[in-house]
C-alpha cells in the first residue's frame, strides 16, 4: 500500500480536508489488511489521530462561520 512506503507525511495543515479524509482512508484500509507491519502500527494511529483532529477542527469552524452567516439573514 502506498503509505507503508512514505517516509514523510506531508503536515497536516497543508491537506485539504479531502485530502486528509482520503489519507485516513488508505491509513484504515491498510491497519485492517494483512499488510499493516506492527512496526508502524503506532506512527500510523497516530498520524489518523492528527488527521481526525485537524478534520474535527475544520468541521467546527465550517459549522460556526455557517451559522454566523445564516444568523446575518434573520
Amino acid at each position: 500500500m502506498e503509505l507503508e512506503n512514505t517516509p514523510a507525511f506531508t503536515p497536516v495543515k497543508d491537506l485539504t480536508y479531502a485530502q486528509a479524509m482520503a489519507e485516513l482512508e488508505k491509513i484504515l484500509r491498510l491497519m485492517q489488511s494483512d499488510e499493516c507491519d506492527i512496526d508502524r502500527l503506532a506512527a500510523l494511529t497516530r498520524r489518523a489521530a492528527e488527521l481526525i483532529a485537524e478534520c474535527r477542527s475544520r468541521l467546527t469552524a465550517t459549522d460556526e462561520e455557517l451559522r454566523a452567516i445564516l444568523s446575518q439573514l434573520q
